[in-house]
């Protein structure tokens, strides 16, 4: 009987196996080990950058293996790619962060239209894990995008804060609770305009901004 359950296990373990979305190779989680490793590496030793917009809580650097993970999540239809740096964040920010009260966790919206486009919000994704880590309570509806963008990484700073303006409004989940403060998620900080545009949002309507988590952060010089 004990062979017989141990060739179950293994049929069962080989028809739960799919490839790692970066190297293709076999594995059970998200990722495969060697890539996990990797990944590992582009940690930050302490995620609490100072910015001069908003506090910002980033896992790692936006380069190498860690880019990657981010664009195959975004643009090959890989949002299971969410779920481990949404954890890892949260397991960072349960070491490293501020203790905050009241604090919930808004996702940066895309616009229904790209999100349609796309089939879902990688920075939602990410928010949805980061609160099963951290228990902090998700208003995935906090803000809606309003205004269809350009895409950021093709501006400079100057023209990215330009093309956000008034792209955002508050949503549906925070027009009972203003006082509520609000700590926002997104997949990259890179200039800041996104997140400057969101809080700029949510501060006219009387919400506080306490900082945006990110998984990555793009790091000067």
């Amino acid at each position: 009987m004990q062979p017989l359950i141990k060739n179950l296990e293994s049929l069962l373990n080989l028809f739960l196996k799919s490839n790692c979305p970066l190297c293709q190779r076999p594995t059970s989680q998200e990722f495969c080990q060697d890539c996990t490793r990797q990944l590992q590496k582009c940690h930050l030793s302490d995620p609490n950058l100072k910015q001069k917009s908003m506090p910002v809580f980033a896992w790692g650097t936006y380069g190498g293996i860690l880019k990657s993970a981010i664009t195959t999540m975004k643009y090959a239809k890989q949002p299971q790619i969410a779920r481990p740096l949404g954890r890892w964040l949260g397991e960072a920010w349960l070491l490293h962060s501020p203790v905050y009260n009241k604090v919930v966790v808004v996702p940066i919206p895309l616009h229904p239209d790209r999100q349609k486009n796309r089939g879902y919000n990688q920075a939602a994704l990410i928010a949805q894990s980061f609160c099963e880590t951290t228990g902090l309570k998700l208003k995935q509806n906090g803000l809606a995008r309003v205004r269809s963008t350009e895409a950021q990484y093709s501006l400079s700073a100057s023209k990215r804060a330009k093309n956000l303006a008034e792209a955002f409004e508050i949503g549906k989940d925070l027009r009972r609770h203003p006082e509520v403060s609000v700590l926002l998620v997104d997949d990259i900080y890179t200039t800041g305009a996104t997140a400057m545009s969101a809080m700029q949002t949510l501060n006219q309507a009387g919400i506080k901004v306490v900082g945006l988590a990110a998984s990555a952060v793009t790091l000067k010089g």
